[in-house]
């Protein structure tokens, strides 16, 4: 079988890795372009998919479009009985019906919940218990097709977001292999199942999960602490969430403790501090932060920021943030 990979970012690499060191026949890779990097944007960035392929002296296409002839003249030349894609973006019909086998993706999330850029950092945000991936054939809308196989991973109550990134990386992998082996074994003629149905089957509605953008990243302090606490290791430790000072410096919260300490009162965002222990008011209970990073400073435990900081100004109450 002749399979071309699409993918961009490490994530990606875990599944490519597995089908070079296993003797899948990977006859090319499909990835970005090379984007700049740099305080002055003046050093091209190979992605990581590019660099492992190189690497194997696997062929690379990297279109800025994918409906482009030159592109897709290219692609038909290397003959793909499947293409696998891992962590790329949106194909147009013309790109994902061109094997025979069809295309299918490897998605970090057990659809049809989590469709979207960012299904790793909402699981967590939301306070899930498990995850997953999941392999489905590529169809005309954004992770809407036929699910092949789905793999569970459970998330612990202090586990980050590289934590369980981590996790599906390797999870992801094996479903990649294993749902390969299903295309062969069955000629292409693999059972799956619609969405749809699996949909008029559930109990409770689907939750997106849209991109991660930085005014996303906002904490929004009149919360529950457990949703302030998911919400901080959801976004660690990249890119992070974060707040304001009262004086407008911003911090990044990188990790955070449940204290179970009612707040007696006090205003969401406020602050009360020891020689060590930082504390925040949440809409309930005090949260403590373990470690966090002031605008121009580097990352540090709570103990050596106030060893620097003496006089804590309070965080914002922070409002409007209906989506925590």
């Amino acid at each position: 079988m002749r399979i071309v990979f699409m993918g961009t970012p490490e994530f990606a690499v875990g599944s490519l890795q597995r089908l070079v060191e296993d003797g899948y026949n990977v006859v090319g890779v499909v990835t970005q372009p090379d984007r700049p990097v740099g305080r002055h944007q003046n050093t091209l960035q190979p992605s990581e998919v590019k660099q492992y392929a190189l690497a194997q002296a696997i062929p690379v296409l990297q279109p800025e479009k994918m409906k482009d002839d030159a592109f897709l003249s290219a692609l038909r030349q290397w003959k793909a009985d499947l293409q696998v894609v891992v962590a790329f973006r949106m194909l147009p019909e013309v790109v994902w019906a061109m094997p025979r086998f069809g295309t299918f993706n490897v998605h970090a999330a057990l659809l049809p919940q989590y469709r979207g850029a960012a299904p790793i950092n909402w699981a967590v945000i939301n306070g899930e218990t498990e995850t997953g991936v999941t392999t489905f054939f590529l169809d005309k809308n954004i992770d809407t097709g036929r699910i092949i196989a789905q793999k569970r991973f459970p998330i612990p109550d202090d586990a980050n977001v590289e934590y369980v990134y981590d996790g599906l990386m390797r999870l992801g992998a094996d479903i990649c292999v294993e749902t390969v082996d299903k295309l062969l074994a069955s000629d292409g003629h693999v059972e799956s199942i619609g969405q749809d149905e699996i949909v008029d089957q559930m109990s409770q509605g689907l939750k997106p999960a849209p991109k991660i953008f930085k005014e996303t990243c906002q904490i929004n302090w009149d919360q529950p602490a457990k949703k302030v606490y998911d919400f901080v290791r959801g976004l660690s430790p990249y890119p992070c969430a974060w707040t304001k000072l009262s004086d407008g410096k911003t911090l990044k919260i990188i990790a955070a403790h449940k204290t179970q300490l009612p707040t007696g009162g006090a205003a969401p965002g406020s602050i009360e501090s020891g020689k060590s222990e930082l504390l925040v008011a949440c809409a309930d209970e005090w949260l403590q932060i373990g470690q966090l990073q002031l605008s121009g400073k580097k990352r540090m435990d709570a103990r050596s920021f106030l060893n620097g900081n003496k006089e804590i100004a309070d965080l914002k109450a922070l409002s409007g943030q209906s989506d925590l």
